[in-house]
């Protein structure tokens, strides 16, 4: 799939997961997408979800139309990718943070593309940047910037949103973790004049050297969780103890018309 000859973005359909939009693509396709919402200069924001933002939405209905109103959901796990595909998508596939990160950037190069990475921390982004660069030396990475942990002031997000439009970016990455990062690029979207935002999460962390890759064997099988689980398990066992079986429960509860699917009540890209 690509764009048409007036360079418009393609057309992608969407099932619901728990009352939330899930874009039906896969990596090519997402990064078909972005580079034609630059082109065009469409404002928008991509969410990468897997079963943490999905759930995080259940009790939470302005997280849910963030998602909601996100130009593209795309499948960041696999068991998205499953109902993707159980729902008669069969070329979807898992649109991964890291691997959207390099795609665009490697990409990019023929194009002009002009990044900016907000997040993390001053060291995690001079390590972040240089791993970028060792895969494309050409890439333009115009500026970057990292928030303090706690809510910006109203002076600090003008300061924010000034810095960014005056970088001129084509696309900024957002690596302040789900479900801030949603927040944050929702928050934000308006006073950006950047077409595109992205929340990418643990990329910078991975791109960065910081935190290891689970094997593509374990990603493929959906056991990415069980990895960084082992691998962090301080800070992340609290986390999956929740989210993977609440997810679980939620999906064999509306099959067997236990509970009713929220309805979204927003348009992807609206």
């Amino acid at each position: 799939m690509g764009p048409d000859r007036q360079g418009r973005v393609p057309h992608v359909d969407t099932i619901n997961v728990l009352g939330v939009k899930v874009s039906a693509l896969n990596l090519d396709t997402a990064a078909t997408c972005i580079q034609a919402a630059v082109d065009e200069g469409r404002r928008g924001y991509v969410c990468v979800a897997g079963a943490h933002g999905i759930v995080e939405s259940q009790s939470d209905a302005d997280l849910r139309a963030v998602f909601n109103g996100a130009f593209l959901v795309t499948p960041d796990g696999m068991p998205l990718v499953w109902e993707l595909r159980r729902s008669g998508h069969e070329t979807a596939g898992r649109v991964y943070g890291p691997d959207l990160m390099l795609e665009m950037v490697v990409r990019g190069q023929s194009r002009g593309l002009r990044h900016y990475l907000y997040g993390a921390t001053d060291e995690t982004l001079e390590k972040l940047r240089a791993g970028l660069l060792e895969h494309a030396p050409e890439a333009q990475i115009v500026g970057s910037y990292a928030p303090p942990f706690r809510p910006l002031t109203n002076e600090e997000e003008a300061d924010v949103a000034a810095r960014l439009n005056e970088a001129r970016a084509d696309i900024v990455w957002v690596g302040i973790s789900c479900p801030k990062q949603e927040r944050w690029m929702a928050q934000m979207r308006d006073r950006l004049e950047a077409p595109v935002l992205v929340g990418v999460g643990a990329a910078f962390d991975f791109h960065a050297g910081n935190t290891v890759q689970a094997p593509d064997w374990v990603q493929q099988a959906g056991l990415e969780w069980a990895f960084r689980l082992k691998t962090e398990p301080r800070r992340l066992w609290k986390r999956y103890l929740r989210i993977v079986p609440t997810y679980l429960f939620l999906l064999a509860a509306e099959r067997m018309g236990l509970r009713r699917r929220p309805q979204p009540g927003y348009e992807v890209g609206s």
